[in-house]
């Protein structure tokens, strides 16, 4: 599985930030899409996750209620928007897959993307 990040930036506080990771060598039916993120000092933990085989999508206390992830099933793409951003969203974030399930501790990852910095600042 490859998997390619795009849409980090500068994002201004209490804007829309939009990610995207583009997966090839594999299928949405197999793998289970995660978002992690990493900020400065700070462990890399699971934001986010996507599967076909779980009814519903995860998201950590931290997004709920401003975050919507979605899979575009024709480009084998997947989407992260975050509302209403604030400083302390500012990290590196990255796509990773997990074969078929999601774990909210982001076990068993099978491929990483390079990750796409996002910075919340005004």
């Amino acid at each position: 599985v490859q998997l390619v990040e795009s849409g980090g930036g500068l994002v201004q506080p209490g804007g829309t930030l939009r990610l995207s990771c583009e997966v090839s060598g594999d299928t949405l039916d197999d793998v289970a899409i995660h978002w992690f993120r990493q900020a400065p000092g700070k462990e890399r933990v699971v934001v986010s996750c996507i599967s076909r085989r779980e009814p519903l999508p995860y998201y950590a206390d931290s997004l709920k209620g401003r975050s919507t992830i979605s899979a575009d099933n024709a480009k084998t793409t997947v989407y992260l928007e975050m509302n209403n951003v604030q400083p302390e969203d500012s990290a590196d974030y990255y796509c990773a897959a997990r074969y078929y399930y999601c774990s909210s501790v982001g076990s068993m990852i099978v491929a990483w993307g390079q990750g796409t910095p996002v910075t919340v600042s005004s």
